[in-house]
């Protein structure tokens, strides 16, 4: 499972259709681009609905912020990239506020997140190995979405399909943003 915030769909096809121009690379699909808050590999059943209600409580006492998607990197080194990445200019410091927040509560309710530094970002492609990115980096960083406005957050369970298959994505709460109490 994990935590995310996804863009819009409009930033999310605007996405696709630039990346789409650029063939070589296997790129995300839209429907599960997100900004990862919090990734939890094994959440027992039992703590689900735990999980979700820290949560809420977690989003709910934090404002809506204006997000955007600028610059473009890759984990752990361009000269050895597992991932590549767009990053986050705008509401990059409300996101870093708002994973810590998620992942202090995903450990209240026993459902630990990985250990990794976050890192606001939307992975676009896992490359092979022996691919040197700079150059997809340069690429990527002429892609600039629109400012939009985070209202929510999303529980997402991720199922596996098999070797070669993307996981499947589901949403299994949807967690509004509130006003920060004053």
């Amino acid at each position: 499972m994990f935590a995310a915030v996804y863009p819009p769909e409009d930033v999310r096809e605007e996405l696709a259709e630039f990346l789409e121009a650029r063939p070589g690379m296997r790129w995300t699909p839209p429907e599960q681009m997100h900004l990862t808050l919090a990734f939890m590999e094994a959440v027992p059943d039992r703590s689900v609905e735990p999980l979700a209600d820290l949560l809420a409580e977690a989003c709910a006492g934090t404002e809506s912020f204006l997000c955007g998607l600028h610059g473009a990197g890759a984990f752990p080194h361009p000269d050895r990239p597992a991932v590549l990445w767009l990053g986050v200019e705008d509401g990059a410091e409300q996101l870093r506020g708002l994973a810590r927040r998620v992942r202090n509560a995903a450990n209240r309710a026993g459902a630990t997140p990985d250990g990794k530094a976050f890192t606001p970002h939307l992975t676009l492609a896992r490359p092979g190995r022996g691919t040197n990115a700079t150059r997809w980096i340069r690429v990527l960083e002429t892609f600039s979405s629109r400012l939009w406005e985070v209202p929510e957050v999303h529980l997402v369970e991720s199922v596996l399909q098999g070797h070669g298959h993307r996981p499947r994505h589901q949403s299994v709460a949807v967690l509004p943003l509130g006003t920060a109490p004053s």
